[in-house]
């Protein structure tokens, strides 16, 4: 079959989750991204909500089995040879809707072809392809590299280290936060100071989560802690004791993925709008979060739409942000956090 050359990759990435203005909440998981001619090829699909089969929190049998099973050395999972490519992240069943595609052997070359949105055992190319995308030639030596890889753990996602460390004062604030954070995915602990915690157990976290009484003098001593553990850690300075945003900033904080493979890398709210930019059409959701004098939270969606690629500006209602405000923006795949400047 004839089909130009493309480059085959993978790289870490993460569906992120979150806690909900009406009270709902999405799944954290990371997962493991086709890197099609440098591009996530899950860009290529429009605004598609989804994880590819290579993610963190599958059993390491069933991670290893799908790397097999993309490598031609199992039966394909579907009929007619077809492989799920990316499938829902918070069931992973078929029914809910999967892209999927036919991978096959070329002499030496791997080819991904006929791409489709199934919900079936049979799929209508005529009705749900993906006409636009693929067939994918890829040459057999750096896609089995890329894939043998995992087997040795060199791309796989580190899930032990999607865990944060919360710091406070205030402890129903904390305690709050890290069942919101267990609910979603993301493993939580509370302390005060981790001056006596052995460098193992603190290499197990992703991030750490300062509460807003926390002095820079506490703050100094914890980064030393991690520093003299050897740990490369996040950092998260809570804007404010309100779940959700908090929540937020500690998604933000634990994707270590490239800000140029990340669909939403801008967000900037001041005079009454949010300025945002966008890598490729998704669907952007903007909610504004506030406090009133007597410190109770106010959330408002200000705006839920696909946009285009670029920069786009979008007003905010003068309502859902006086006083002191946030702005959260979230797309599938990443989400960012501005605090309202005046």
């Amino acid at each position: 079959m004839s089909a130009a050359y493309a480059t085959f990759g993978l790289a870490p990435a993460m569906r992120a989750g979150g806690v909900l203005a009406n009270g709902d909440f999405e799944i954290h998981r990371d997962f493991v991204d086709f890197i099609v001619d440098g591009r996530p090829l899950l860009f290529q699909l429009s605004d598609l909500d989804a994880v590819s089969p290579l993610a963190s929190d599958v059993p390491p049998a069933i991670f290893t089995a799908q790397v097999r099973s993309f490598l031609g050395e199992t039966d394909a999972p579907l009929p007619s040879g077809r492989y799920v490519i990316y499938g829902c992240p918070e069931c992973e069943d078929l029914a809910c809707g999967a892209v999927t595609a036919v991978i096959e052997r070329d002499g030496d070359d791997f080819i991904w072809r006929d791409f489709g949105w199934q919900t079936e055992e049979a799929v209508d190319l005529q009705l749900n392809g993906y006409h636009g995308i693929g067939p994918f030639r890829f040459q057999g030596a750096e896609y089995r590299a890329a894939l043998d890889s995992l087997l040795g753990g060199g791309t796989e996602p580190e899930g032990a280290r999607r865990r944060v460390l919360l710091i406070g004062a205030r402890v129903a604030v904390l305690a709050k936060l890290a069942a919101a954070l267990r609910t979603i995915g993301i493993g939580a602990d509370i302390t005060r100071e981790v001056g006596a915690v052995h460098a193992d157990e603190l290499r197990g976290y992703g991030a750490v989560a300062f509460g807003r009484a926390v002095t820079e003098e506490e703050r100094t001593a914890v980064r030393a802690s991690f520093e003299r553990a050897g740990v490369d850690v996040t950092f998260v300075d809570g804007l404010a004791p309100i779940i959700p945003l908090l929540v937020a900033q500690i998604e933000h904080a634990l994707d270590r993925s490239p800000v140029e493979r990340r669909r939403l890398t801008r967000l900037v709210a001041a005079a009454g709008e949010a300025a945002v930019e966008v890598t490729s059409p998704c669907r952007v959701r903007l909610t504004a979060y506030r406090l009133d004098r007597l410190y109770r939270t106010h959330a408002h969606e200000v705006f839920d739409g696909v946009l285009e690629a670029g920069r786009h500006r979008i007003a905010l209602d003068a309502k859902a942000v006086r006083g002191e405000a946030f702005v959260v923006a979230r797309t599938s795949g990443s989400v960012l956090v501005e605090a309202m400047a005046r």
